[in-house]
């Protein structure tokens, strides 16, 4: 395993940092291209091991891909009445494992879905639940979880399925079961209670629509309510935005030393959930500027950095990213409604703390986030605990002190294998 870590910086920063595009949006285009009878091409794709896994996958289910230079070609469709078994190796890609278990859901064939040991501790035993609800055969030795053999079964294409579900199971669920419904009869999906990650099925719906689907999303006092009608996909060229997720490494990075960075081709209008970072960044002391070349953060190093309280249930991949500026910042940083995460990569509350604390910060883990005290920083060796998030994030702590390094350095691969680069040739980091 590599390590690797910043120069501590003692002046602002000031740059251009290119990021990939979205990994949640690149994924659900790819599905709803895939499923299209007609050619079309995704463009503008994340970089990372996530999407590359996607595209491996819906190849092995028979759809013609030709993949180069950030763009997708998609031929032909998967082949839905294939015969003979085959296997989808998903690595540690959580989206596209559920995903593409959906998916292997409108197909004749047997498909078993496996992944890295640790995916196949991951809970997703609601999403076979709807499946089997729908009609499809979903079978597992350890049920709920990966290793899972799916096929379509007695599956009824011809009527509308209506199913129901609790509010706080994983958005991801709710989606793949969105993005098989027009080729299924059509679903109509009631989450009741409190919905977790409403924006990310909100962004499906909004992908899907992209390519011909009729998609509604409704909110009541019960919960909410989604209705996919029955119909085809229409290939279309898509368009994928700059990642706000990734973005929010080069802007904490601002956050943390002062400058200025531009991240290009980022939307303040884009469908992803992230975009609310924007204000929490304000909301600390940040300037957000946004026009034609992209979204610009800024911070005078007079300005002091301000702890927040806020509920991340709906942008919960920016936790780790929010606590190291919490760790820096003036006051207490209160993350709170994020709970859940302690089953995504890593446990995202208890081993994000673990290694905060390690840096010297005052953390508490709550029942549903972090309290975080702005603290003095220590020399330390970080572990990602295999997660992304923890390894970009945490790195960032490196500008502020020196001999912060990250252990397991190349996880970053999973969404932004050119982190280390970009974010040095973007910021003159050494």
């Amino acid at each position: 395993m590599s390590r690797d870590t910043f120069a501590r910086v003692r002046t602002p920063l000031r740059g251009t940092v290119t990021v990939p595009g979205s990994k949640s949006v690149s994924n659900r285009a790819l599905v709803c291209a895939a499923l299209s009878p007609q050619p079309g091409s995704v463009e503008g794709i994340a970089e990372g091991d996530d999407t590359l896994r996607m595209v491996a996958g819906l190849k092995v289910l028979g759809a013609r891909l030709d993949a180069a230079g950030g763009s997708v070609r998609i031929e032909s469709a998967i082949q839905r009445n294939a015969r003979g078994p085959v296997t989808i190796d998903a690595g540690l890609a959580g989206t596209t494992s559920r995903f593409l278990t959906a998916v292997a859901a409108v197909c004749e064939r047997e498909t078993v879905i496996t992944g890295a040991a640790s995916l196949q501790r991951r809970p997703m035993g609601e999403l076979h639940q709807l499946l089997r609800a729908m009609g499809a055969t979903v079978t597992s030795a350890q049920d709920g979880c990966l290793p899972v053999t799916v096929s379509r079964g007695a599956m009824n294409v011809a009527d509308v399925h209506r199913l129901e579900a609790r509010g706080d199971v994983s958005s991801q669920f709710i989606s793949g079961i969105m993005m098989i419904a027009p080729l299924c009869g059509g679903v109509e999906l009631c989450l009741t209670g409190s919905v977790v990650s409403a924006g990310y099925i909100e962004m499906t719906a909004r992908v899907m629509r992209s390519f011909g689907a009729t998609v509604r999303v409704d909110r009541d006092a019960r919960g909410l309510t989604v209705v996919v009608d029955a119909g085809e996909y229409h290939g279309t060229r898509f368009h994928v935005d700059a990642d706000w997720s990734s973005s929010s490494y080069p802007f904490a990075a601002i956050a943390l030393t002062g400058g200025e960075v531009l991240v290009p081709g980022l939307r303040t209008s884009s469908s992803q959930p992230e975009v609310v970072f924007a204000d929490v960044l304000e909301r600390m002391g940040c300037r957000v500027h946004a026009d034609s070349a992209g979204v610009r953060v800024s911070r005078e190093p007079h300005q002091p950095l301000r702890g927040v309280d806020v509920d991340m249930s709906e942008i919960s991949d920016l936790v780790p990213t929010l606590a190291v500026i919490g760790a820096c910042a003036e006051g207490t940083t209160r993350i709170r409604g994020v709970g859940f995460i302690r089953a995504k990569e890593s446990d995202r509350l208890g081993d994000l703390a673990n290694e905060l604390a390690k840096c010297g910060v005052n953390v508490s883990v709550e029942d549903d986030g972090l309290t975080i005290h702005g603290a003095s920083l220590r020399t330390a060796i970080v572990d990602t605990h295999h997660d992304h998030r923890l390894a970009m994030s945490l790195a960032l702590l490196s500008l502020r002190q020196e001999g912060i390094v990250v252990d397991d350095a190349e996880v970053v691969a999973k969404s932004w294998p050119s982190y280390w680069t970009a974010m040095r040739s973007g910021l003159a980091l050494a």
